[in-house]
């Protein structure tokens, strides 16, 4: 009886781990295979060639890249080095980036880990940057003032807080106001694996302010990139294993509330918005187990998922 039991539970085991690797593989789409395509008007600028994670556009055509971040289960080009802002003047013919100094006497270069980023201009036109970064594999969202003539980004904060415990990405509302996504529930590394693995849709997105931090959206499968429309009435969110942009439209109180979610046939990561048309770049993988299991030889590849916004009330958007 004692074997008969233990053999049964075993045989739950197994059906049980087939049945969810099917739904792994599944969300990380990992039977597709991309051609590579010949792209004539593009060009590698030089200065990025381990490659950056997000980038941010300001009206003036000054872009920032934030570069080397380090994540658990991802290859790092550059592993022992920490990471670093970059600029690029996208008015120029033939632009380079420049790595921009980081000072501020209670800032600690040496763990710079960046992840997502987000601008804020104020009043009196001072730009911000708010940058996710993963010292020591945690989570903390950095405020730094821009400071163009001097090429340079001086630290004013470090912003920590429980409910921001897996940040992937934000969105700036406010100097010190933001709307960010946790891309995993967990914050342990084995349990990230298994909430990964099994598909537990319990990653959120979160308001932070000084005085007010709370959830205002959650149940996604690894809650990705987000951004906002140019009228500031709608949030956009990248959910990336369910291979879907969620519209929500924003209240006057922070809240959030679900409109329509955008299917894509692809790991969707990060969102830019065109401050004109309102049109969705999307930066998406593929094949998100090539993301994972690294092969130099059958690297991972990328693409671009544009949506295009037809004005309405509310927004429709049409694929292309």
């Amino acid at each position: 009886m004692a074997k008969l039991l233990v053999l049964t539970l075993l045989g739950l085991g197994l059906a049980f781990f087939r049945d969810h690797r099917s739904s792994y593989l599944a969300r990380m789409n990992a039977s597709r295979e991309v051609k590579s395509v010949e792209l004539p008007n593009c060009k590698l600028i030089k200065g990025i060639e381990t490659g950056a994670e997000d980038l941010e556009i300001l009206p003036n055509g000054l872009a920032f890249f934030s570069a080397g971040l380090r994540y658990p289960g991802v290859k790092s080009f550059e592993p022992d080095k920490p990471g670093k802002i970059l600029l690029m003047d996208m008015n120029e013919e033939d632009p380079t980036v420049l790595e921009l100094k980081m000072t501020g006497s209670n800032f600690d270069a040496s763990s710079f880990n960046p992840h997502g980023i987000s601008t804020f201009t104020d009043e009196d036109n001072t730009v911000y940057l708010l940058v996710v970064s993963h010292p020591d594999f945690k989570s903390t969202v950095e405020l730094f003032k821009f400071q163009e003539e001097e090429k340079s980004l001086l630290h004013l904060k470090t912003i920590r807080h429980e409910l921001l415990p897996n940040l992937n990405d934000l969105v700036a509302v406010g100097r010190e106001h933001f709307y960010a996504t946790n891309d995993h529930y967990f914050v342990d590394q084995y349990l990230r694996s298994w909430e990964l693995y099994l598909g537990l849709a319990w990653s959120n997105v979160v308001y932070y302010s000084p005085d007010d931090v709370r959830v205002v959206a959650s149940g996604f499968d690894f809650a990705n990139g987000i951004s906002m429309s140019p009228d500031r009435k709608y949030v956009y969110i990248a959910e990336l294993l369910a291979h879907k942009i969620h519209v929500y439209e924003k209240h006057a109180n922070w809240t959030l509330t679900p409109l329509k979610s955008l299917d894509c046939d692809t790991l969707v990561d990060n969102i830019s918005v065109d401050p004109v048309t309102g049109d969705l770049w999307v930066g998406c993988h593929p094949n998100g187990m090539k993301i994972f299991s690294y092969d130099p030889e059958n690297p991972p590849g990328s693409e671009g998922l544009p949506w295009r916004r037809k004005w309405h009330p509310t927004p429709v958007f049409l694929p292309g």
